[in-house]
């Protein structure tokens, strides 16, 4: 359990290769869950195709849109993408990065599920066996009958239990010959993809790497900042709650102390020197932001209009602490200040 537990963390750590393990479970999901699918032709002229196709592309395109789903830069890219302008601008070019590296691990499990189709050819044979030609596998005898009639019968070749007309075309044989079609498909397919990795990750450094670093650094940026930005709200929120409930008990301790013996011996002052402590650091998580207000203000700011990426050094004089009041935010001072406990803590 400590095990997993310690795995888990380090997937959480590093979300590059948590996103890898993500699309290699579903490259592993794609082909047991082809390995476990029943699979039924329905043996006639008009939905051989249909249904072929179908089970070829229809899974593909579900694990693509599951890969995207599942990948959490999915909602940073859409927020980077239609967020306002306001004093930070965005790069077209870092959208571009996070769109095509996304891109790259949903297509992973198609991939491997269009693969292991054609290189099994159930569904290459369904589809196809109906208008594949079939002449060299016809019996002489039987080259007579119309064209209507062979395709109900080349139909029923992926139907081992329904197929009777052994006598008029060699069912072994035509399953064997289309089955080969299915995996040279998949063998092309294979090397057409492989080949494509393989020239984007050559090409790549031929052109500007100071380009490609940039890109790469505020994606990575961006991605960084949204945890940040979470993780110091619910810091924020967890504080704020603590004391707003301490202050409300404290408002109304004053009736319940008066009405109990007041004890001449101090207690518990190892413990109340700890709730102290925990008062305070709770007192200073809140950045000075203590009203409803203000914090609703703090997050419309933050979403419409995010701080200029430009750091400065007056959070030394500041101690790390802003101090906001709470009668007028519109205070030119007291705005600058909490911007920058935006770059301190974000």
């Amino acid at each position: 359990m400590d095990k997993f537990r310690i795995m888990v963390q380090f997937l959480q750590a590093n979300q590059e290769s948590f996103m890898n393990g993500i699309c290699g479970i579903m490259a592993l999901a794609s082909a047991q869950m082809y390995s476990s699918f029943e699979f039924t032709c329905p043996c006639l002229p008009d939905y051989n195709y249909a249904y072929g196709i179908g089970i070829l592309i229809v899974p593909p395109i579900w694990f693509f849109l599951l890969g995207y789903v599942m990948n959490n830069n999915i909602s940073v890219l859409t927020e980077e993408w239609k967020r306002p302008v306001g004093k930070r601008s965005k790069d077209p070019a870092v959208l571009r990065y996070m769109f095509s590296s996304m891109t790259q691990r949903a297509l992973i499990a198609p991939a491997v599920w269009i693969a292991v189709t054609l290189m099994d050819g159930k569904s290459f044979l369904c589809a196809f066996s109906p208008t594949a030609d079939l002449s060299e596998f016809v019996n002489e005898s039987y080259q007579s009958l119309s064209q209507k009639e062979l395709l109900k019968i080349q139909a029923k070749i992926p139907c081992k239990d329904i197929f009777e007309e052994h006598e008029i075309i060699s069912r072994e044989a035509a399953t064997r010959y289309i089955r080969c079609l299915s995996q040279a498909c998949g063998w092309t397919f294979l090397m057409v993809i492989t080949l494509v990795a393989f020239l984007v990750r050559a090409i790549r450094p031929c052109f500007t790497q100071a380009a490609f670093l940039k890109t790469k650094y505020w994606s990575h940026y961006i991605d960084t900042e949204r945890k940040l930005f979470d993780e110091t709200c619910k810091e924020h929120a967890k504080s704020f709650a603590k004391v707003c409930i301490q202050q409300y008990f404290e408002s109304i301790s004053g009736e319940i102390v008066s009405q109990l013996p007041q004890s001449p011996a101090k207690k518990g002052k190892g413990n109340k020197d700890e709730d102290g402590e925990k008062q305070k650091s709770d007192e200073e998580r809140l950045l000075g932001i203590r009203k409803e207000g203000d914090m609703n203000k703090v997050l419309w700011n933050w979403h419409t209009c995010k701080p200029p990426l430009l750091l400065s050094k007056r959070t030394e004089e500041m101690n790390g602490h802003a101090h906001l009041d709470t009668h007028s935010l519109t205070d030119e001072r007291h705005t600058k200040k909490k911007a920058v406990v935006y770059y301190s803590k974000v």
